[in-house]
């Protein structure tokens, strides 16, 4: 199948030509026929497969299809967990509409919020944003939801993970009943069920492969040893295979600095993308990264997610993430687009558990090697001893630093008196 056998307008297809595309993945060849007919919209698809055109693309031929309203309200609105994928959004949306008489605008935190009131005051059709943004800048009386006829949420599951079902609540109710909706998300857990039945009606659902499946071309590897060796074996693995482009996963911010320093340290290039960044560094972070001036970026799940980068050779888990299901989104960003690619694990004792979890889940067993001058010596029980003497430590170190700031409170306070 061919996009222009799936009804979508010349324009669209002049600007789908032009990025150099002509065949609709499977999600795009389920979605679209569906999202024409006005039907609502359940659809399981991973960041890679091309879901964002498979909501964009239909949505913009309903729009052009009736005359743009006076001063241009917002007509769809397509809700993002993360500030990196509202922009990735965006950017889709800009691509597809080239041809066609459509505003298009983005809002997150994070950064000045001044230069997105002056341009939702100008008017826009369509607006992605993420929730706590929005709910901000409509409470202030910038923009009105009233005229939405689309609304869109995109990795819906990863919103539910990041605490945002509050606030979808709130703006669900924001909107006008009569509207079409869709929900885009990497599972179908009870969770995301309950919130699609909540306000999808009588939704049509597609799935673009089995749920919870990894990329085909993507090789797994897991390789054991202690905790104190991980990033040693990081360097090693990285520097004798050359390898130029590399995403690294942790599970917290201090590990994603860490770790990037003690990289840059031995000579690879690295950055770290979480939570604690401003916008503009995780910008400029994951820019540098994408042109190569950066060989590894570190990064924490929360602020992976929605990463779309092209033909990404290599994924390494630094840490295994506790939830099975945040594994598949991870090795789910190499391996795209028909190209090979390769993810490893290394994973200490205290992670053997994770390893089971994520087997279990995948229907498979991983391979698994132990790389000479790298094999385990600690057992599982001294991970853990020595866990929790570093918890106590840094508790003391938190009570002795607390105990100084008072002393020296009561210190000042005496000499205000004398």
């Amino acid at each position: 199948m061919l996009f222009k056998n799936l009804g979508l307008s010349d324009a669209l297809l002049k600007a789908i030509s032009q990025k150099g595309y002509d065949t609709p993945t499977p999600i795009q060849q389920k979605a679209i026929p569906e999202i024409l007919e006005g039907k609502d919209v359940l659809a399981s698809a991973q960041t890679g497969t091309g879901k964002t055109a498979g909501f964009t693309l239909p949505m913009l031929q309903k729009l052009v299809s009736t005359k743009p309203l006076h001063k241009r309200p917002v007509r769809a609105l397509v809700l993002t967990p993360t500030r990196e994928l509202a922009a990735q959004v965006l950017d889709d949306v800009k691509t597809y509409s080239k041809f066609v008489d459509i505003r298009s605008t983005v809002i997150f935190g994070g950064v000045n919020a001044n230069p997105q009131i002056r341009t939702l005051r100008q008017g826009v059709d369509i607006l992605v944003a993420t929730p706590g943004r929005l709910l901000d800048l409509h409470g202030q009386g910038v923009f009105s939801l009233k005229n939405v006829e689309f609304l869109v949420l995109d990795e819906a599951d990863r919103m539910l993970d990041m605490g945002f079902a509050r606030d979808i609540n709130k703006i669900l109710a924001l909107l006008p009943k009569k509207r079409q909706n869709l929900l885009f998300s990497a599972t179908f857990s009870k969770e995301i069920k309950k919130l699609a039945n909540s306000f999808l009606y009588q939704p049509v659902m597609v799935e673009a492969a089995p749920e919870n499946t990894t990329a085909e071309k993507v090789d797994q590897w897991v390789y054991k040893t202690d905790k104190s060796k991980k990033t040693d074996l990081v360097i090693k693995l990285i520097s004798e295979g050359d390898w130029q482009q590399v995403l690294i996963f942790t599970r917290t911010k201090h590990g994603a600095n860490r770790l990037a320093q003690k990289l840059d340290k031995a000579k690879i290039s690295s950055a770290a993308i979480h939570g604690n960044k401003s916008q503009g560094a995780r910008t400029k972070a994951l820019a540098n990264f994408k042109s190569g001036r950066v060989r590894v970026l570190v990064a924490t799940d929360i602020a992976a997610r929605g990463l779309d980068i092209p033909l990404l050779p290599h994924v390494i888990n630094y840490e295994l993430p506790n939830i099975p299901e945040d594994y598949v989104h991870r090795i789910g960003r190499t391996g795209r687009a028909g190209a090979s690619g390769e993810a490893i694990s290394i994973v200490s004792v205290d992670e053997f558990e994770y390893v089971r979890g994520i087997e279990k889940l995948l229907g498979e067993t991983l391979d698994q090697e132990t790389i000479p001058g790298f094999e385990v010596t600690e057992t599982l029980k001294e991970v853990k001893e020595k866990k929790a003497a570093n918890k106590a430590a840094n508790q003391r170190g938190r009570q002795n630093s607390g105990k100084k700031k008072s002393g020296g409170n009561r210190r000042n306070s005496r000499g205000n008196k004398r």
